[in-house]
Formats: structure tokens, C-alpha cells, sequence
């Protein structure tokens, strides 16, 4: 297949190398020219470094020249800028595929919901799972999930990404795996408040399982199946994610628990992970949906509110004893 990657970070370039593998056409779209450059010479020292990378792909600039006549294009761009990407499709390819994490906040939408407003007609695909885009470039053993409401799309996507390295399985339920790959990264936020706060493992581990329950009771709210959040959207990704020192979003929290403020983080590092937007979108979502979500409302707190992540803690340990759901 012809496939063009709109996003050539880490997990574009990534997967990007993968599908080079499988004997498909790839090109890769960017607005960095720096980054575009770097790729051309077969390396990512900035999102994927020591990892050796194809230097017969195509690197492009130009948007028009990057998506025309692609028999598939693979959305890897952050969630803010999803809509304005995707936006300026005029003839999409015949496959869309998400790889991105995110809930708009406007509209409350999962990115795969935003390709359907945008591209009616195209098969749309999402891929979500435990994943870290270095350990995928570097051929680690990796299970992920591909998810469309068409069998016949879900099938010729899996296909198209699954290597002896990285296997894909099928799933309908769309839906429920944007949500997990969207939530799980504000929990991880969470997972990393108890790295700096020096807790244990029992303090995480409670935070998992509580969480699972919460992903869960939040995306039946949203229409999602709830055996989703068992699998490797939903458990899978949020293990990885809570647990791994490549987590983006865990070291996010780590840095609060540290006693760090946002301003701080921002001006160290001003790309900030997914879970930061994404706690306000899942927030006014869940208040528009009337579901509780307490460990989500706290990470909003901290991150928006200036919360104090002891009295954070604090508050979810305290709230009113109740049965394990």
C-alpha cells in the first residue's frame, strides 16, 4: 500500500520504519523541516535516538503532495491539533487510521469521531494499545488493538501493521478504545504524584485498579463496551503507561509530586503530555455525562487548579466508604 504518516514524531517515525518493513510505500509528513531532514538520513536523534531508520522512505513537506493518491493516511499528530489537520482533507485516502490519544473538548469527541465528521464515507481505523514508540522502533515485542466499525477495515489495518514483533488484534468497539488510550494517560499522571511523593507499590497498584473501574464506568457513560477496559487499550496501555519510566506522562506527575509547579514544568518542557489536555476535556466531559470520576477530578485539580498533591491524596483516601465496583 501507499501509506503517507501525518506526524513524523516519535511514534509516526516508528511506525513509520514498521510499515517500511512490511514492504509498504511510506511517506512521511511534517511541518518541521529540521525533523523531515533528519529522517531523510535514516535517524531521529530527537524523538528515537539510536534506533537505525529506513532512508527509502519519502519525507514531505507540502501538504497536497504528501496525502494525493495515498491508498491510507496515518494520523499521528497531537490531539490539539487533530481537527485542523484533519480538516484539510479535500479527497481522503480510502483508509483513515488514528494513532492519536485525546479527547477534543469543545465537542467531547475521540479523534476517530473527529475523521468521521471530517471524511464521511472513508474507512476509519484506530490503533491503541501498550506501546512506546521506542521499543516499537527498536522490534520489542508489542501487542496493540486496531478498532473500526467496519470488520472489512479493521482487518485490512491490521494486516497492513502486523509483524512477527508487533501483533494486532481486531476490535468493533472504537469507541471504547480511543477512551482507554485517552484516560489512561491521565491516570498515569496520577501513577507518576505517587513516584514523587515516595509512595509504594501498593499505593500504585490500588491506583490501577481503582482506575480500571473508573475508565470503565466513564466509557459505558459514553457508550463504549465495558470488557474494552480489560483489554490492551484499556488495562494494557494503562499498566505501561503508570508504570514505565519512558512515560511521558507519569514523569509529568512525578515532577508534582516533587513539589514542582506547572509554570515550572511548562517552561522546561513546553510539549507537554497528553494527559494534561485531555484531564480538562474528560473532566467537563464526565460533568455533561453526570459520571463520577474522582481520580481524574484530582489530577484536574492539580494540574489546572493549583490543588496540593498531598491534599489531593488526601481527599481521595477520604471520600465515603462504599462497596468494590
Amino acid at each position: 500500500m501507499n501509506v503517507t504518516i501525518l506526524g513524523a514524531g516519535a511514534w509516526g517515525a516508528a511506525l513509520g520504519k514498521l510499515l517500511r518493513k512490511n514492504g509498504h510505500a511510506v511517506t512521511l509528513w511534517d511541518i518541521d523541516a529540521r525533523t523531515l531532514g533528519e529522517l531523510r538520513a535514516g535517524h531521529s536523534e530527537r524523538y528515537l535516538p539510536g534506533v537505525a531508520l529506513p532512508t527509502d522512505w519519502t519525507t514531505e513537506l507540502d501538504w497536497d503532495r504528501a496525502v494525493a493518491g495515498r491508498d491510507c493516511l496515518v494520523f499521528a499528530v497531537p490531539s490539539r491539533v487533530f481537527r485542523g489537520v484533519a480538516s484539510r482533507l479535500v479527497k481522503p485516502a480510502p483508509i483513515l487510521v488514528s494513532v492519536t490519544k485525546g479527547i477534543e473538548y469543545d465537542t467531547g469527541l475521540t479523534m476517530c469521531r473527529i475523521l468521521q465528521e471530517a471524511a464521511p464515507g472513508c474507512g476509519i481505523a484506530a490503533l491503541s494499545g501498550p506501546s512506546f514508540a521506542l521499543e516499537v522502533a527498536r522490534g520489542i515485542p508489542t501487542a496493540i488493538v486496531c478498532a473500526s466499525e467496519s470488520d472489512a477495515v479493521s482487518r485490512q489495518a491490521q494486516a497492513m501493521f502486523h509483524r512477527p514483533t508487533f501483533r494486532v488484534y481486531r476490535s468493533t468497539d472504537t469507541l471504547g478504545v480511543e477512551l482507554g488510550g485517552a484516560l489512561k494517560n491521565i491516570i498515569a499522571i496520577g501513577a507518576g504524584v505517587c513516584d514523587g511523593l515516595g509512595y509504594g507499590d501498593n499505593s500504585k497498584a490500588a491506583l490501577v485498579t481503582r482506575a480500571i473501574a473508573e475508565m470503565r464506568r466513564f466509557g459505558v457513560a459514553c457508550g463504549a463496551q465495558a470488557e474494552t477496559f480489560a483489554g490492551l487499550s484499556g488495562l494494557g496501555d494503562l499498566t505501561v503507561t503508570c508504570f514505565s519510566r519512558l512515560s511521558r506522562n507519569r514523569a509529568l506527575g512525578e515532577r508534582l509530586g516533587r513539589g514542582e509547579t506547572m509554570e515550572a514544568i511548562f517552561a522546561s518542557a513546553p510539549k507537554l503530555a497528553e494527559g494534561h489536555p485531555t484531564a480538562r476535556s474528560a473532566v467537563r466531559l464526565a460533568r455533561q455525562l453526570a459520571v463520577s470520576t474522582p481520580i481524574i477530578d484530582e489530577v484536574h485539580a492539580m494540574l489546572y487548579e493549583g490543588k496540593n498533591v498531598q491534599q489531593a491524596v488526601q481527599d481521595l483516601l477520604g471520600r465515603a466508604l462504599k462497596a468494590e465496583d
